[in-house]
């Protein structure tokens, strides 16, 4: 600890991770470093073929493809970070360094967290209004909602990095994770932190169960709307579509509140940093697996992609 003291400032921190060196924990951090590379790769992949398809040029892959992007800066925020103190051994960040990881890491999580829940909105207009579908989610309303949950997320992760770091630290400095953690690094503080990390918990509060209602609401009318079809092959396919979105739903919402929303004296350091492994970097490598294994229109314009290399390829 005192070699990491000496070799940074006064005012960085130490992570103290969530890595040791022993063999298991090598082959973890492997198999991590695995998932992240994965993660890189399936967003950029689906972003691309969006981009490159006109057939995909539609309001839910418009979503489709910001939630990639927020993916992608979200596994790239915490985990290089966390290889390189692991590798080089040097476990401090430095003091700018950890207000921008919170900011960042606020900001993705709270526009994330607000896109799926209306992407849930968007699937409720497809099913139930498909032939005013095209008017009720036009372009403009598209950029909208995009646009808002992009503000909402830099709001709130500018305000809440902002607040966090003009409170004074003190001690040994030692963040108990893998990243510069909010709720983790308030326990450093030289003062009483309460009455912000009550805030927080609204905040918390607020910014999963807002976009959930939402998300609760339009499949409860999806699932109303499809007992009531008088085909059963278009009842499967439209629940065919939502199905992902559920998935994904499900993995984000599940380790959120499962961290955020648990009484303090529920709290520990290691359950948390392995939940947040999950949702910083298991759940950005999902995400493209569920939407593109599970949707034939995206494994076509994979299937297009390759084509056309292979043809471009040829002598």
């Amino acid at each position: 600890m005192e070699i990491w003291l000496n070799q940074s400032s006064t005012d960085d921190f130490v992570l103290l991770g969530i890595f040791s060196h022993g063999p298991a924990d090598l082959v973890l951090f492997s198999a991590v470093m695995i998932v992240f590379m994965v993660a890189i790769c399936g967003n950029i992949l689906l972003i691309f073929l969006i981009y490159i398809d006109p057939r995909l040029h539609t309001p839910m892959y418009f979503f489709l493809s910001q939630l990639s992007l927020m993916d992608l800066m979200l596994v790239c925020t915490n985990v290089p970070q966390m290889a390189v103190n692991f590798l080089s051994g040097r476990k401090y960040i430095s003091f700018v360094g950890c207000g921008i990881q919170i900011g960042l890491f606020v900001c993705l999580v709270g526009s994330e967290g607000l896109l799926l829940g209306l992407m849930a909105y968007d699937r409720y207009v497809a099913i139930t209004h498909p032939l005013h579908y095209p008017i009720l989610m036009s372009q403009r309303v598209c950029l909208q909602i995009v646009g808002s949950s992009w503000a909402f997320g830099i709001i709130d992760g500018f305000t809440q990095m902002v607040v966090v770091m003009t409170f004074p630290y003190c001690g040994l400095r030692e963040v108990d994770h893998f990243f510069c953690e909010m709720l983790s690094l308030l326990k450093l503080a030289c003062i009483d932190t309460s009455i912000f990390e009550n805030m927080i918990f609204v905040c918390c509060v607020i910014m999963l169960f807002l976009p959930f209602s939402i998300i609760v609401a339009s499949y409860a009318r999806i699932l109303k709307a499809v007992l009531h079809m008088r085909s059963a092959q278009a009842g499967k396919k439209a629940l065919a579509t939502c199905s992902s979105h559920l998935t994904a739903v499900s993995l984000f919402y599940g380790a959120a509140m499962f961290i955020y929303l648990r009484p303090r004296r529920y709290r520990a350091p290691s359950h948390d940093k392995v939940v947040s492994i999950f949702y910083t970097v298991l759940t950005p490598m999902l995400n493209p697996l569920i939407y593109s294994l599970r949707n034939r229109e995206v494994m076509g314009a994979l299937r297009k992609g390759l084509d056309r290399c292979r043809i471009a390829n040829q002598p």
